[in-house]
């Protein structure tokens, strides 16, 4: 019987001490009771985000850029930035001095490439683009009259320089330039001539595209651009039609003509020949036709300007008469130009025989 009890406390004891170790086992696991949990969500942030955090070192980000500075000639790519939490946790803090290695990178980069691309600025193009073409019908023929823009690619000009042309004008070019420059005409394409159909909407698109493609193509040619055929061919008709203005004495009709040619020579590059100068002159004269003596006067300080070098010229005394007129009217200093009229006087003809600026204007033959 005493054996039976003492088994059966043994038991008890025995039991207890296992209830008491699942116990001690479970406080101990409940201790920190999402740690299983944590891990498994660790894994899973770093799988999600893969790709979109950068955690790095400074020791690796000098490794980075070391390498970065030795293959300088890679494209340049988005730099690594460290955000939120991870900037945070990586400085122990929040502020400008998480994001400090991030952004001196960027800095670097963006000095890389500017420095790179000073080298390989594109140079100045000039574009052709046809605007408007519309059908016109005279009393013996029907035409069509192609309004051409010329822009300078990555400038912005106030005012358009533009020309009006019929198809026969551009045939005329093209068999002018063939004649003169038959080798280096012999891969410009121009559109052929059609019997039918030359008025309607599919035709007139299709030759709009073809003629700026041929003048961008003769323009790419430097021997063909400085010829006399290609640059008369944009602004002889405008000096042309100014002078015939300026002589019957419609000054504001010939002004903008004048002003038109103007733009158009500066667009092609050609401000130092004489059928700029005798733009000028026609500028001058309208202007103080029209009691705008200011922009007369900066008209004929910019000749002068461009026959500073020059000895002798046709235009070079009636533009010093012209500008110290002008010059007295506008109270601006005439000095340097009494003096040169008096080097003039001195070396050459009479100043009263010569021609006043409107005079050679005038008799200015333009064939």
């Amino acid at each position: 019987m005493a054996a039976r009890i003492l088994h059966r406390l043994r038991h008890a004891l025995a039991g207890e001490g296992g209830r008491e170790e699942r116990v001690r086992g479970g406080s101990e696991a409940e201790e920190f009771p999402e740690s299983s949990e944590l891990e498994d969500d660790t894994e899973g942030l770093s799988t999600r985000l893969s790709g979109t955090l950068s955690f790095t070192s400074q020791e690796e980000e000098e490794d980075e850029e070391n390498e970065e500075e030795e293959g300088a000639g890679e494209e340049l790519g988005e730099p690594p930035q460290a955000t939120g939490a991870a900037a945070g946790a990586e400085d122990g803090e929040w502020g400008p001095a998480a994001e400090r290695p991030g952004s001196s990178l960027l800095t670097r980069q963006l000095q890389e490439l500017w420095r790179k691309s000073r080298g390989s600025l594109a140079p100045q193009r000039l574009l052709f683009e046809v605007t408007s073409a519309s059908v016109v019908s005279d009393r013996s023929s029907k035409y069509v009259l192609y309004t051409i823009y010329l822009i300078r690619s990555g400038r912005f000009d106030k005012a358009p320089a533009a020309i009006t042309r019929r198809y026969s004008d551009f045939e005329r070019l093209n068999r002018r330039l063939r004649c003169r420059f038959g080798c280096d005409m012999a891969g410009i394409a121009f559109p052929r001539k059609r019997l039918r159909r030359n008025f309607t909407a599919e035709t007139i698109a299709k030759r709009s595209r073809a003629f700026e493609q041929f003048l961008s193509h003769l323009h790419s040619i430097p021997e063909i651009r400085r010829s006399p055929e290609f640059l008369e061919f944009f602004f002889l008709q405008d000096l042309r039609a100014a002078q015939r203005l300026t002589c019957t004495g419609m000054y504001r009709e010939a002004l903008a003509t004048w002003a038109n040619a103007y733009r158009l020579q500066d667009r092609l590059g050609v401000c130092s020949s004489g059928r700029f100068l005798l733009t000028l002159a026609g500028l001058a004269v309208c202007h103080q036709e029209l009691d705008e003596l200011g922009e007369a006067h900066g008209c004929c300080e910019q000749a002068l300007q461009l026959l500073e070098a020059q000895g002798s010229h046709p235009l070079l005394g009636p533009f010093l008469q012209a500008h110290v007129h002008l010059a007295w009217k506008v109270g601006k200093d005439k000095r340097r130009s009494e003096a040169r009229l008096q080097d003039l006087r001195e070396a050459g003809p009479p100043l009263h025989q010569q021609p006043t600026l409107k005079e050679c204007l005038i008799k200015e033959p333009l064939e």
